[in-house]
């Protein structure tokens, strides 16, 4: 049976938050640390069974990895303590800031300027209304964002190297495992007495870190680059609705203007990738 390949697109961007706003349902029996930890360990040995990596682990870029995997467990860390703190839509919205950020200072071009001030302005609305109350989910949130642009670099760099593909990021996501072990590991350890917390957590590393991989690879061979990165815009309405229908976080009407002003932001932005003909 053959999907639209736009489909494939609907479903990373479904689970991309959906694994997420799960791991909050599941923050006052883990905390976020032990999530993002059970996460990452559960996504790794998926990953390792399915691309068999004990028969791949010579001839690639040690190095990169490495980086990669540090990038990886910090970036998730930072991310679970933000959405511990702000609501998800707010933290996706931030997230899409230094990504815009990049790309005008790579092209600086008018429509990206543009796109640049449409996100700026969003995120200003977002932390205006939130940032009295949990300033320190802000720190964490920025923290979160720029790593994903961090991660943006090496995954580029790796993409272009032997250690790029999927069988680098798994083995980025192995050794992630390692480093968030410091962290994520004390938390984590209540989970191993609670059967019901430990296999929620198992799911909620499949769904935030296998399934949105896995689609996203199948969508990316099937869709031209300009148009899949146009869907791109769409993520952070996305988290916005995830929010609401799973754990009930009603924005207020200031929250909807900011989140979409970053839409129109990376649509602005997508929209001069599209322009340009980058496929």
């Amino acid at each position: 049976m053959s999907f639209p390949p736009w489909s494939y697109f609907v479903g990373s961007a479904v689970f991309h938050y959906l694994g997420p706003s799960f791991a909050v349902l599941l923050f006052p029996r883990v905390g976020p640390l032990g999530v993002a930890g059970i996460r990452i360990w559960s996504a790794a040995a998926v990953f390792v069974l399915w691309r068999r990596l004990w028969r791949k682990s010579r001839g690639r870029n040690r190095r990169t990895v490495l980086v990669w995997g540090a990038v990886l467990a910090a970036m998730n860390v930072s991310f679970y303590m933000a959405i511990a703190r702000l609501p998800l839509a707010t933290v996706a919205a931030i997230e899409f800031l230094p990504v815009i950020l990049l790309a005008a200072l790579g092209m600086r071009t008018g429509r990206n300027i543009v796109a640049l001030g449409a996100a700026v302005g969003g995120v200003y609305v977002l932390t205006e209304v939130r940032i009295e109350g949990e300033p320190l989910g802000f720190v964490f949130a920025f923290a979160n964002a720029a790593l994903f642009a961090v991660y943006i670099v090496v995954a580029h760099k790796a993409a272009r190297s032997d250690a790029g593909g999927i069988d680098g990021l798994a083995m980025a996501m192995v050794a992630a495992t390692v480093f968030v072990l410091p962290v994520g590991g004390v938390q984590a350890v209540p989970a191993l007495a609670d059967p019901v917390a430990l296999v929620a957590g198992i799911g909620v590393g499949i769904s935030s870190s296998v399934i949105p991989y896995v689609c996203d690879q199948l969508a990316m061979a099937r869709l031209g680059r300009a148009t899949y990165a146009l869907m791109v815009s769409l993520l952070p309405a996305t988290a916005t609705v995830t929010g609401l229908v799973v754990l009930r976080q009603v924005p207020a009407p200031a929250e909807i203007a900011g989140v979409g002003l970053v839409v129109a932001g990376v649509a602005v932005h997508r929209g001069e990738v599209e322009k340009r003909g980058e496929r």
